[in-house]
């Protein structure tokens, strides 16, 4: 039972991305790298843009999906969210009971040896459970982005300080959007839940979504958004590194699998993430990967 239900989560999330691929051809502006058939441009990052693109992205995130090349994209997050919302309670306990059978245990242990002003600063994870569930908190990718600049920075680099730089908007734009959506939809996460698949309760007070998140944020996943946005901005702009889709896609399905089994998040919740994490480095990487064509997500 498990294997058929795992086999239909799987597949319904590993096609979204399929939908909104694009196959243009980036073109060279001043300096540039060449990676098989493809010239990319790597021009200095504008200061700050960082924080000053993301309306932009956030606008461009919203209106993407309605544009006609889109609409198939738009279907599959769709149809994909309202098959796994139909089986979400059975995924979730088939999930549970397959790390009970292997061991894999459910509760988030961190320890936190790094505290200012009764913040965790450093936290490291006390279960294989735990530590894939940290995979998608936001730490990871800004930990990548600070490696990309300080080597940037060393090297003269621009493509890294590029990369860091888009690594943070990302992570900006994606912790914007998400909790947008999510303060709008109100959803019960299934530890929290008290009616099968999760109450909705819509656009909850902030007082209640601030003094009980886990019963009103579970849709969509802000984690798997965040790291579906880190592995597009880093495939972009590394294109000759293939192995990062499929070693970034892999602890995407691995995070995902955490948080069905510590009850953080229902897999419905997931094609919605996926696709905004998607777009979003898709927008990002765009503005400065220079494209002759229209550029389609």
């Amino acid at each position: 039972m498990f294997q058929k239900l795992f086999i239909l989560a799987f597949l319904s999330l590993t096609s979204i991305t399929n939908s909104f691929a694009q196959s243009d051809t980036l073109t060279n502006s001043e300096i540039s790298k060449s990676y098989s058939d493809t010239l990319v441009s790597y021009q200095k990052p504008q200061k700050f843009g960082f924080v000053t693109h993301v309306p932009s992205d956030l606008w461009q995130i919203t209106k993407a999906p309605f544009q006609k090349e889109n609409l198939k994209g738009l279907g599959l997050v769709l149809g994909s969210t309202a098959l796994l919302y139909w089986q979400d309670q059975n995924i979730v306990n088939a999930a549970q009971q397959f790390s009970n059978h292997i061991g894999l245990q459910r509760s988030v242990e961190f320890n936190a040896p790094l505290k200012v002003a009764g913040e965790r600063l450093v936290k490291i994870p006390q279960n294989l459970n735990t530590g894939l569930y940290e995979m998608g908190e936001g730490g990871t990718t800004m930990y990548i982005a600070a490696g990309l600049f300080i080597y940037g920075k060393i090297n003269k680099d621009n493509r890294s300080l590029q990369a860091a730089s888009d690594l943070t908007e990302s992570f900006i734009t994606m912790g914007v959007a998400t909790q947008i959506i999510k303060r709008i939809t109100g959803r019960q996460t299934p530890s929290s839940s008290t009616m099968s698949r999760g109450e909705w309760n819509l656009f909850p007070s902030f007082h209640n979504f601030n003094s009980d998140k886990s019963s009103y944020d579970s849709f969509p996943s802000g984690h798997l958004s965040t790291m579906m946005a880190t592995v597009t901005v880093l495939a972009q702009n590394y294109p000759e590194k293939k192995w990062i889709k499929p070693v970034g896609y892999s602890l995407i399905g691995l995070t995902g699998f955490a948080m069905l089994n510590n009850g953080v998040h229902w897999v419905s919740d997931y094609p919605l993430a996926i696709a905004l994490g998607y777009l979003s480095g898709k927008i990002i990487t765009n503005r400065h990967l220079q494209k002759h064509s229209h550029i389609h997500y």
